[in-house]
């Protein structure tokens, strides 16, 4: 079962564009040393729709080599072709991990049911375990808590990441669900709240560069000790919105780059912060991320 605090971990390039995978491993071990539970391969902010099948292998083989066994690996496969999305499953089916992130066809506008037909088939394929990933601000399609509940049947479909945000829908998804059925947020500006409901943790943007606080967080909270996790989320609150001031990964890849974690390059057709980055400048400095008299 998934839980805990999971990073959707960002893909860092060289100048010229290639996987900086020196980068990448140092990134992964960082992680594994902050306490976090599991990392995202080639999801949303590890700029999947840019990268390479042979690029994503790669990825996941230098992920698991730097965890160590110590976390869960996880990769995005999905897309918006059920017999394309299989295909690709098959062939991820060799790599070592611990589960596919599977976000809903976007772009076509399936029904329902067409939805669940497309998980169904996918985890029909699939080696590991399939979570689904319902984002309907970015894929135009929202998977109802209906077929949610209807896809939890499923014997290799083992969870959700829920990046709507919308606690009282996700209160009636607690209900529909048993206990057994890995509910994720994947949404960090609510997903203390959504943990402190019933959740079993976070798939986040906002771990990619304070993992150990988020790490600490989920721990808090599913040790009871919900004083002490509020105030890390009031630590860390600001970074939830200022991550977010365009559109994901541009910030988060920014910050790592100021933390000399990465460089600032993204592939076309995203490019570097072009709006202020004094709130997120201000966040970090707040949490010792950067140094106060740190400029660009």
């Amino acid at each position: 079962m998934l839980t805990g605090s999971i990073v959707a971990i960002v893909t860092p390039f060289t100048e010229s564009g290639a996987v900086d995978f020196d980068a990448f491993r140092k990134l992964v071990g960082w992680h594994r040393q902050s306490g976090t539970d599991g990392i995202v391969v080639a999801g949303t902010t590890g700029e999947s729709a840019s990268l390479t099948v042979e690029e994503i292998e790669s990825l996941v083989t230098a992920a698991a080599e730097e965890a160590q066994s110590s976390m869960a690996i996880i990769v995005g496969n999905g897309g918006i072709d059920t017999a394309k999305t299989v295909a690709l499953t098959e062939r991820l089916n060799a790599l070592p991990l611990d589960g596919f992130l599977t976000v809903t066809p976007y772009y076509v506008k399936p029904s329902q049911q067409g939805m669940i037909a497309h998980y169904q088939a996918v985890a029909a394929a699939a080696k590991y375990p399939v979570y689904l990933y319902n984002v309907p601000g970015r894929t135009a399609v929202d998977l109802s808590n209906r077929s949610v509940a209807e896809l939890a049947k499923h014997p290799n479909i083992s969870g959700i990441k829920d990046a709507t945000g919308d606690l009282e829908r996700f209160k009636e998804l607690l209900s529909l669900v048993d206990g057994q059925f890995s509910l994720l947020s994947g949404d960090d500006a609510t997903a203390h709240d959504f943990i402190k409901m019933g959740g079993h943790g976070v798939i986040s943007v906002t771990s990619n560069i304070v993992p150990e606080l988020m790490a600490e967080r989920c721990r808090a909270v599913n040790a009871g000790d919900t004083e002490h996790a509020d105030k890390i989320e009031t630590q860390i609150a600001p970074l939830h919105q200022d991550l977010f001031i365009e559109a994901n990964p541009v910030p988060v890849k920014w910050a790592l780059a100021r933390m000399t974690k990465i460089g600032s390059t993204l592939r076309l057709p995203l490019t570097e912060l072009t709006v202020s980055s004094q709130p997120l400048e201000t966040s970090m400095r707040q949490l010792g991320l950067i140094a106060a008299g740190d400029n660009e």
